[in-house]
């Protein structure tokens, strides 16, 4: 097991938690910096970090999720900023950023800007739909939040077993990899300050505000073109019409997504969920495994 380092870092708007592996390979090769979904945190990475070999890596807890701040999300402009920020502060560079769902969206959000720090990007599944989907939402979807069906779920726990026992085979949990599931329970839960038991490290009021806002970042499109360095998208089963937002069993990324980029390439799986590192994680690793190979041999020729 590698030794991983749990920090924190100050930005404009948001303190986040940030977990670290193999500092000393820093500018040696490049950096992978992960960035989780909606209502999911940096640790459910683990499985896929610790089997595509030695390299420099970073992964974030979003605002809201895991051990950062606890702040809700009202417009998805402001997880792009916060990864602008957080590269910039860390002065990462050589990035290869690996992000599912938001934290797709987030990060070719922020290489739009940042271009020179990344090397690569690999979205899965990343949320930008298709264009006549994507608008702004009224404030009003936002305010209600509290109505949104995610902001009812159970927040509170007496151990990570019984979150286990009690999610296990339930939804989509029933088709995630056994050791991701583990590690999405095992450090999707914080210690009560006040009281004992643990209550989920992103709340949902919290996880809700996500949902509730995911259509608010129309400008995401302004950034495709700004991207030249090479973006793979790795996409899930095809979202038929009339599927609901929520539908987490197919994709929410716009089938034409891929050839908006000057460089794009993709990988398409027909027959899996939009919940593509923990059902397919093996998979994953395979393919982030070459990805990364292709980046890192230019660090030995040079």
């Amino acid at each position: 097991m590698r030794e991983i380092t749990e920090k924190k870092v100050k930005l404009g708007s948001a303190t986040l938690a940030y977990f670290e592996r193999n500092t000393h390979l820093k500018n040696i090769g490049p950096t992978l910096l992960f960035v989780h979904a909606t209502g999911f945190h940096a640790r459910v990475w683990d499985k896929i970090i610790n089997s595509i070999g030695d390299f420099h890596s970073v992964s974030i807890d979003q605002r809201g999720h895991g051990r950062s701040q606890k702040l809700p999300i009202t417009h998805w402009d402001e997880v792009v900023t916060d990864t602008e920020e957080f590269i910039e502060k860390l002065e990462l560079e050589n990035l290869i950023g690996v992000g599912h769902s938001m934290g797709g969206h987030a990060l070719i959000g922020a290489s739009a800007t940042l271009g020179q720090s990344f090397k690569k990007i690999i979205a899965i599944d990343p949320v930008i739909p298709e264009p006549n989907s994507f608008q702004e939402q009224n404030s009003a979807l936002f305010e209600d939040v509290s109505n949104h069906p995610i902001a009812k779920r159970r927040n509170e726990f007496s151990s990570v077993e019984e979150m286990m026992d009690r999610l296990r085979g339930k939804g989509s949990y029933g088709i995630f990899d056994s050791e991701v599931f583990k590690d999405y329970c095992k450090y999707g839960l914080l210690k009560n300050e006040e009281g004992s038991g643990y209550h989920l490290a992103c709340p949902p009021d919290i996880e809700a505000s996500v949902y509730s806002s995911s259509r608010t970042n129309a400008k995401i499109y302004d950034s495709l073109e700004k991207i030249r360095f090479p973006v793979l998208i790795i996409r899930a089963k095809e979202r038929q019409p009339g599927k609901q937002v929520m539908d987490f069993s197919t994709s929410p990324t716009w089938p034409e997504l891929v050839n908006q980029f000057e460089n794009g390439k993709e990988i398409y799986f027909p027959d899996n969920t939009h919940f593509l590192p923990m059902e397919i994680p093996e998979k994953i690793i395979e393919i982030l495994k070459t990805e990364i190979a292709e980046v890192a041999t230019q660090f030995s020729a040079d």
